[in-house]
């Protein structure tokens, strides 16, 4: 499915509703001046097609105590494919744990993790990732400071 099932007006859409989730069909319409049931109608495709999977509020994470972020690269111990789903199936149970994507290069995963401080940080590294079977190494970087951070993707 890619951006060929997408006319101007939906990538319109697209792009407002990436920045606010929470415009009513209405305010959508008046912007682009289409009638709100277009726009209803647009949105509700939209949706069907799994092209918007779900819609979000963010977070600010110093404001619910989640102060460090660590990136966590996860090298295993073969690449067996039960080896493998194991550690995803293992790694979607931890909440601190808001990403996980498997990746090539030198390391077999790169997780995003959230807790409120270097001390929980250590709890859940060394009570739950660093228990995980199969782990050769985990090697971890601690975010200092936030440039960019962004969910819209460019249409």
């Amino acid at each position: 499915m890619g951006n060929s099932q997408l006319d101007i007006l939906d990538i319109e859409i697209l792009k407002l509703l990436q920045k606010n989730t929470l415009l009513t069909n209405k305010e959508i319409s008046f912007s682009l001046r289409k009638s709100i049931a277009t726009v209803h109608d647009r949105i509700r495709r939209l949706n069907e097609l799994g092209i918007i999977k779900r819609s979000v509020a963010i977070l600010d994470r110093k404001k619910i105590d989640k102060n460090l972020i660590a990136f966590s690269q996860v090298l295993l111990n073969d690449h067996a494919t039960a080896t493998l789903t194991q550690f995803e199936t293992e790694i979607v149970k931890f909440p601190e744990v808001m990403e996980c994507f498997q990746m090539t290069g030198t390391f077999d995963f790169l997780l995003r993790v959230a807790t409120s401080d270097m001390d929980a940080y250590h709890q859940f590294y060394r009570h739950k990732l660093a228990a995980l079977p199969n782990i050769t190494s985990i090697q971890s970087f601690f975010v200092l400071s936030e440039t960019k951070s962004d969910t819209a993707y460019p249409l």
